[in-house]
């Protein structure tokens, strides 16, 4: 097993297959010209699926395949094919606008549950919000993906003065559709110029739901990011992704892998352990992994307290929300 030295069992593995999207979401890339990573910096197919089954070697249970756009990626249906051999939980996170070339793939790699990427329900916001015009086909997929019976969670990060009028838009969709809507309060990472008067809080997010709704909260699953909750009557349920006002650093099970095969043991970690470069070398990387984990800082990457409210963005060392990989 992976354990740091504040005993977290480590199970959970989230592979970036790129830091390629076709969307450009103001909170996850940079405003400035990006320059993507050249295809020979990326890990390729056979290195992503020595490293994923090194890690289910050590203990890990769950596979998560994240981006930018995991789904951009030209080999990502044989990716998705191979993990699905590993006989672990396997899940992605999508904007939506391609699943639908990949449900077969899905299927047969034993794919259940897939998070989709969505911030509004506007189809004029949404291409204000991500620049493409694309609304269209993230909603047939998401009824694409209903309809064959995988488990749907819609992913809204929620900032102030944005989209936070349309929490209860979102919370009424799962009145007679069976999907999880989760809220996500608005993180800082490089670039993405986040303030605390741009955060909406767990309580506030509860405060305005509650003024329209009865809710009850429901059971969690052990080392969960998310607050759960029900409303009567409603065939779907929301939760709340707390990072910032209410963090569950406690009980974190996370390892990130990202695009260029640098392991992070935080998403908020200032540091970054190379595992790629040895690995094509041909060395033992077993103990730089085990060293990246046990070295993990108690909450939030060292890098700020829970009073939000002092953060000094300028002083964050991390890489954009694309670079790093959901």
């Amino acid at each position: 097993m992976l354990i740091d030295h504040h005993n977290r069992v480590h199970d959970y593995l989230r592979i970036s297959l790129t830091d390629n999207c076709n969307l450009r979401c103001f909170y996850c890339m940079p405003e400035e010209d990006y320059a993507f990573m050249p295809n020979k910096q990326l890990m390729q197919q056979n290195e992503i699926v020595a490293l994923a089954t090194l890690f289910v070697q050590q203990g890990v249970k769950k596979i998560r395949l994240t981006g930018g756009e995991p789904l951009v990626r030209k080999d990502a249906a044989a990716i998705i094919r191979a993990l699905g051999e590993l006989g672990v939980e396997l899940t992605i996170t999508t904007n939506a606008t391609r699943i639908h070339l990949f449900m077969d793939e899905l299927k047969q790699a034993g794919v259940k549950s897939v998070n989709i990427s969505l911030d509004t329900l506007q189809q004029d916001k949404f291409q204000l919000l991500t620049r493409r015009d694309q609304f269209g086909i993230v909603k047939e997929n998401i009824d694409l993906l209903l309809a064959n019976d995988f488990r749907v969670k819609v992913n809204m990060v929620v900032v102030k003065g944005m989209n936070d009028h349309e929490i209860v838009d979102f919370i009424e969709w799962t009145k007679h559709i069976p999907i999880q809507i989760r809220l996500i309060e608005f993180m800082p990472f490089d670039g993405n110029k986040w303030n605390s008067d741009k955060l909406v809080t767990l309580q506030e997010m509860l405060s305005l739901i509650q003024t329209r709704y009865t809710i009850a909260p429901t059971q969690n699953e052990p080392n969960d990011t998310s607050k759960r909750y029900i409303i009567e009557g409603h065939k779907g349920s929301f939760a709340i992704i707390s990072t910032m006002s209410n963090p569950f650093c406690s009980t974190c099970n996370r390892i990130r892998l990202t695009a260029d095969g640098k392991i992070k043991n935080c998403l908020f970690s200032s540091s970054e352990t190379d595992l790629l470069t040895p690995l094509r070398e041909g060395a033992d990387i077993l103990p730089l992994i085990k060293q990246s984990i046990a070295s993990k800082h108690k909450e939030l990457g060292g890098q700020f307290s829970k009073d939000f409210e002092k953060i000094d963005t300028k002083e964050l060392h991390n890489r954009s929300m694309i670079a790093i990989g959901g």
